[in-house]
């Protein structure tokens, strides 16, 4: 019976061909051949991607920014000063006792709530 070699057979004109080659040399170095290659590629892409995602937020945040209280105020078309106080008291003035509840007019199909 015969006995088969451990290493396979390579011809001569596949023998100086780089992918032969450096599975060959794969198979005694994994880690240097494949292992620190890798690493390095996911390492160097994290220190080219932490300043390229920071632009992106950092001009978002450019975009949408932090409105003041009357900046607020004065967006709609009839923004006024708005005090506190004056709004309080012109309220109080009103009589809160009068008044009539009525009911909204429902879309056709729609459940008007009534039991």
């Amino acid at each position: 019976m015969a006995v088969f070699p451990k290493r396979k057979f390579v011809g001569a004109a596949d023998a100086n061909k780089f992918g032969v080659r450096y599975r060959a040399l794969m198979a005694k170095h994994p880690f240097l051949l494949f292992g620190l290659p890798f690493m390095t590629v996911i390492i160097g892409g994290s220190f080219v991607l932490t300043p390229a995602a920071a632009i992106r937020y950092e001009r978002q945040d450019r975009k949408v920014r932090q409105m003041t209280r009357e900046e607020e105020l004065g967006v709609g078309k009839t923004g006024r000063k708005v005090d506190i106080r004056e709004e309080y008291y012109r309220l109080a003035s009103k009589d809160l006792d009068d008044w009539e509840q009525k009911r909204v007019k429902r879309l056709r199909g729609e459940s008007d709530g009534v039991l």
